[in-house]
């Protein structure tokens, strides 16, 4: 820990705090508008879709502020302000459309901060550790998705499967969240300087080759990576109970949560690319598989493998980013490329939930296989054309 910034350490619990608050939900959510509010799966994928992209404009817009501003923490504490109102709001949903509204409102929360806070880890590193520190923050996270779901589970099970005080409930540990981060997340002061403000200006065509081919590889796979919700429903649908789903869900973050720091370590060892493509193959081995698959034992045995394609590719993927931008511009560049993951993945659950409700459940995973596998082809085939860049 001694090697780990103050300010790491502490966004790391937070987004312990937080995410154990999403997880405690997240598994139930689906299955609380199949069954208590009666919603289709299309409609699902919609408001899934829907969250993604208010995710996707604010995610570029609220890191291009807080360039302009050089102002990181106010951002990422809205951000998990809007979060903890919408458990609330999902718990007092008696139709689909409040719970859309809920899901708008936490994504909305996600853009505020996700940049920003990015920015203030990246403030933290050196350039021998980003894969590392990005790693270890995701670890902790992650680790906030192990417990979530089990305090989920003992709260369904104490409360008679009452899902709505489980909302309730999930509020307490993302204010909790709120807390630590509002006195304990110290940001640096701004250096004097006689430049104007301004917003930091993206032009495609001055973008270094190795971000621009990043870029699009990222997007191309985004739109094939549905929401994880298409997952939780596929283990319900080949027969897992709703806590056999849940608990499915606990080791696929138990294994993103082992195997983050060290890929990130990883990545600062052999190279950022390395570790992503090998990621994007293996997010393409386990959509194959959840599409082929008639057994739920298989399950138990693809969900931890999932967990590693997060590991290999979500921490790796800023700590490559970072490699091309300046610290004072990463608000506007972390955003840039969440934004078209978001837009991505909004068009993905819409497709996902289209393909599912029209042909098959198993469709929409060689789906979303078929696309990853197309972006780790482009990134292999053009990587070696920006080689000499």
């Amino acid at each position: 820990m001694k090697k780990i910034p103050r300010n790491v350490v502490v966004l790391g619990i937070v987004s312990f705090f937080n995410d154990l608050a999403a997880e405690m939900i997240y598994p139930i959510v689906p299955i609380f508008l199949t069954t208590v509010l009666k919603t289709s799966i299309p409609v699902i994928g919609l408001i899934e879709g829907i969250a993604e992209a208010t995710a996707a404009g604010g995610k570029y817009v609220f890191g291009a502020l807080s360039d302009y501003f050089q102002r990181r923490k106010i951002f990422v504490t809205l951000g998990y302000s809007f979060g903890a109102v919408s458990k609330i709001l999902i718990g007092l949903a008696q139709s689909w459309p409040l719970v859309l509204f809920a899901r708008f409102i936490d994504r909305t929360g996600k853009g505020l901060r996700t940049a920003p806070r990015d920015s203030i880890l990246l403030e933290n590193t050196t350039a021998g550790n980003r894969g590392f520190i990005f790693g270890f923050h995701r670890a902790l996270d992650s680790l906030g998705a192990v417990f979530g779901p089990i305090l989920g589970l003992i709260f369904l099970y104490l409360l008679k499967e009452n899902m709505r005080l489980v909302f309730f409930l999930a509020f307490i540990p993302s204010v909790f969240a709120l807390i630590l981060l509002v006195f304990n997340v110290k940001e640096k002061p701004l250096a004097k300087t006689d430049e104007k403000r301004h917003f930091v200006k993206i032009d495609f065509r001055s973008i270094n080759p190795h971000l621009k081919l990043f870029l699009l590889v990222n997007f191309i796979f985004a739109l094939g990576n549905s929401s994880d919700a298409f997952l939780i429903l596929r283990a319900k649908g080949l027969g897992l109970t709703s806590i056999l789903v849940t608990l499915t869900y606990v080791l696929y973050n138990i294994s993103q949560a082992i195997f983050a720091a060290p890929a990130g370590k990883l990545a600062d060892k052999i190279g950022a690319k390395k570790v992503f493509a090998a990621g994007l193959l293996v997010f393409s081995a386990v959509y194959l598989a959840l599409g082929l698959i008639k057994d739920p034992i298989f399950v138990w045995f693809i969900f931890p493998i999932y967990g590693i394609y997060i590991a290999f590719t979500d921490s790796v993927s800023k700590a490559y980013v970072s490699e091309f931008i300046d610290k004072k511009e990463s608000g506007s560049y972390f955003g840039l490329h969440q934004t078209l993951m978001a837009v991505g993945a909004f068009l993905a659950s819409s497709i996902g939930g289209l393909i599912w409700y029209k042909i098959s459940p198993s469709f929409t995973f060689y789906y979303g296989s078929l696309m990853a596998f197309i972006a780790l082809a482009v990134f292999i085939i053009f990587r070696k054309k920006t080689i000499s860049v």
